[in-house]
C-alpha cells in the first residue's frame, strides 16, 4: 500500500522490489545502494502480518529488524538519508498516548521486530528519519477498511473490537507528508491522520452494520496494545482520519 502511494509522490525515483534486491541480505543491500548512489533511501518494505510474526519470529526479525540496519549501514557509507516506517505496536498500550521520546515496550513479535529495526538504524547511521505510523489503509493492499467493507456486504452484522484505540492513517496522506519529513532534522517522527478512535468507531464511519465487541471476544494470536495513540509533537498534523476514509471509500466505489 505505502510503496504504491510513495511512487506517486516520487515519480522520478528508482523503485526496487523483492525481485531487485533482497533486503535481508547485507551484501545485496550494500551493492545496490553503492550502485544507485541515491540522495535518500525510503524503506517501505516490512513483514506486517502481526499474527504471522508470532509463528515466524525469525523472519520478522530478519525483515523488520536486521534489514533496516543493513540499509542504514549502506546509507551511512554513501551519505544517503534513510527514511524508515515503524509502528505504534512498539508500545505496550499502558498509556493513553505516546510522544516520540516515550520508552517502547512491545507486546508482540511484530512489535519487537520493528523496535529492533529502529535500534539497528540508530546504531548504523545518524542521518535517519524514522516515521512511526499506525492503522494503515489505502489502495493496493489488504487493509482493515477493505476487509470490513467486504464483510459488511456478506453478513447482517460485523463485530468490531471497541477496546483498542489508535489513529487510522491513509497511505496517500502519509506518502505526501514524507518529503517534508526528509527535509527536517534527523530523528523519530509520529505521523498519522488526526483524530482518535477505536476500531469499532473507525468501522462505523464507513459501514452501517458494525456492532461493538471486546478484544476478549475476538482472540488473536498476537497481543495488541489497548491504547496506541501516537502524538505528533514535531510537525503539522494530517487531516482528520474520517475525511481521509471518506475519500478512500468514495475512490473504491468509483472504480
Amino acid at each position: 500500500m505505502l510503496g504504491h502511494a510513495l511512487m506517486n509522490v516520487f515519480p522520478d525515483a528508482s523503485f526496487l522490489g523483492h525481485r531487485d534486491v533482497e533486503i535481508t541480505d547485507a551484501v545485496s543491500v550494500r551493492k545496490v545502494i553503492l550502485q544507485e548512489r541515491p540522495s535518500a533511501v525510503i524503506n517501505a518494505a516490512a513483514y506486517t502480518d502481526v499474527d504471522g510474526c508470532e509463528d515466524n519470529p525469525d523472519l520478522a526479525n530478519a525483515v523488520n529488524g536486521d534489514a533496516p540496519g543493513y540499509l542504514a549501514s549502506a546509507c551511512s557509507e554513501t551519505g544517503a538519508i534513510l527514511v524508515h516506517y515503524s509502528t505504534d505496536y512498539i508500545f505496550d498500550g499502558s498509556r493513553m498516548d505516546y510522544r516520540e521520546d516515550e520508552v517502547p515496550g512491545p507486546l508482540s513479535a511484530y512489535g519487537r521486530s520493528k523496535l529492533l529495526g529502529e535500534l539497528a538504524i540508530q546504531k548504523n547511521t545518524k542521518n535517519y528519519r524514522i516515521i512511526r505510523t499506525a492503522w494503515l489503509f489505502g489502495p493496493h493492499g489488504k487493509n482493515f477498511v477493505d476487509t470490513i467493507l467486504s464483510l459488511s456486504k456478506q453478513m447482517p452484522q460485523v463485530k468490531v473490537v471497541n477496546d483498542q484505540v489508535g489513529k487510522p492513517t491513509y497511505t496517500v496522506d502519509l506518502a505526501r507528508k514524507t518529503p517534508e519529513i526528509i527535509s527536517r532534522e534527523p530523528g523519530i517522527y509520529h505521523i498519522t491522520n488526526d483524530g482518535v478512535c477505536s476500531w469499532y468507531e473507525f468501522a462505523c464511519a464507513f459501514i452501517p452494520n458494525a456492532v461493538p465487541c471486546s478484544t476478549a471476544e475476538f482472540p488473536r494470536k498476537a497481543k495488541r496494545p489497548a491504547f496506541s495513540v501516537l502524538v505528533n509533537s514535531k510537525t503539522t498534523p494530517l487531516r482528520h482520519w474520517s475525511e481521509a476514509v471518506k475519500e478512500y471509500v468514495h475512490l473504491k466505489e468509483a472504480i
